[in-house]
């Protein structure tokens, strides 16, 4: 019989090599209202993945808004005429590992091809958005704000809606500014901001109803403080002054993260579907929102609890997706008719 030698076996432990953290990019170029709903989604991805380097490529005028988040590393400005070759050299460098398309525009789509990444978008519902303009029918499966169809681009970082709201953080000079701006013009310390201005002339309430709205918040003892961009100086001037000794316009007189920090100081907000709206509620402002051209199904209603949306149900609405210069029948019944006491009854809600 063979004798049988048993041999010792050596075992060899390798080192496992740690996971490298995620360098995650977010590519959002504008406008306001946009770029303040992806923060839901950078707040998640904080959360999950408190390790990774989180960088936001915006337009140079929407950076303020991120400027501030703790939850964003690096805010990376495409500035005006930059080239989509030159921000391409710049994004490069970082190295990015997960790269989400927050925009889903022929620019941002000839990012995917000049950076290197894994890169993923989302599903605007363009079709349904479509059906819903120029054929009336509804075609939306579900109701998902745009806050929460972001979150198809983060598919492979395992995050999730937590239900809270958009934010922006106003930085201490902000505030101070903002503070001051109040106390020289002597402005009630109860007062409601009042966004009369649009980018399209659908979404403006006729400024003779804001006159009569801020007129009767006077007539309460509210102070009222307009605002808006450069664009809306002269009706921000002219609802203002409805509002006698009371009112303040701020409308082009103050920075985007100024204007922030006058809204975070505000007892509520009353706005059109704008950028404004969507500051309101990232400052944790109550909101009334007039809806009269676009509809919630589009996804961009005030993504929080604090707000009431007034609309008209009428038969033509919606008749764009944004917006338009005049209104496609002539009438623009969708504002023109909705009543000054119905909105300010839904704003008496949230400030008694």
């Amino acid at each position: 019989m063979v004798p049988f030698t048993v041999r010792p076996v050596l075992t060899y432990i390798l080192p496992v090599p740690r996971p490298t953290a995620p360098r995650i990019l977010a590519v959002r170029l504008s406008s306001i209202g946009d770029v303040i709903l992806i923060t839901p989604l950078l707040r998640a991805i904080r959360a999950r993945h408190p390790e990774a380097h989180l960088a936001v490529l915006t337009k140079r005028a929407m950076a303020p808004l991120l400027q501030d988040d703790p939850r964003v590393d690096e805010v990376i400005a495409l500035e005006p005429g930059e080239s989509l070759r030159s921000i391409a050299r710049r994004l490069r460098r970082g190295r990015f590992t997960h790269c989400l398309d927050l925009h889903g525009s022929l620019r941002s789509r000839m990012l995917r091809l000049l950076i290197p990444g894994r890169w993923h978008g989302y599903d605007k519902r363009a079709a349904a958005r479509w059906a819903l303009i120029h054929l009336h029918r509804d075609w939306y499966r579900d109701q998902v704000p745009t806050p929460e169809r972001y979150f198809e681009a983060a598919r492979d970082l395992d995050v999730h809606p937590d239900g809270g709201p958009p934010e922006v953080f106003a930085p201490a000079t902000a505030v101070s500014a903002a503070d001051g701006w109040l106390a020289d013009r002597r402005v009630p310390p109860r007062f409601v901001a009042l966004a009369p201005g649009a980018a399209h002339a659908t979404k403006r309430w006729p400024v003779e109803s804001w006159e009569a709205l801020a007129a009767s918040l006077a007539e309460r003892g509210l102070g009222v403080v307009t605002v808006g961009g450069p664009d809306d100086q002269a009706v921000g001037a002219r609802v203002a002054a409805a509002a006698g000794t009371a009112g303040a316009n701020a409308a082009g007189a103050t920075a985007l993260i100024e204007t922030a920090a006058l809204l975070q100081r505000a007892v509520a907000t009353v706005a059109g579907d704008t950028g404004v709206m969507h500051l309101a509620t990232a400052v944790g402002t109550p909101v009334v929102a007039l809806f009269g051209p676009t509809v919630r199904q589009f996804g961009f209603a005030p993504y929080t609890a604090a707000a009431t949306v007034v609309e008209r149900d009428l038969d033509c609405r919606p008749c764009s997706a944004h917006g338009s210069a005049r209104c496609p029948l002539g009438h623009h019944d969708c504002l023109r008719r909705m009543e000054v006491a119905t909105v300010e009854a839904a704003l008496l809600e949230w400030i008694r």
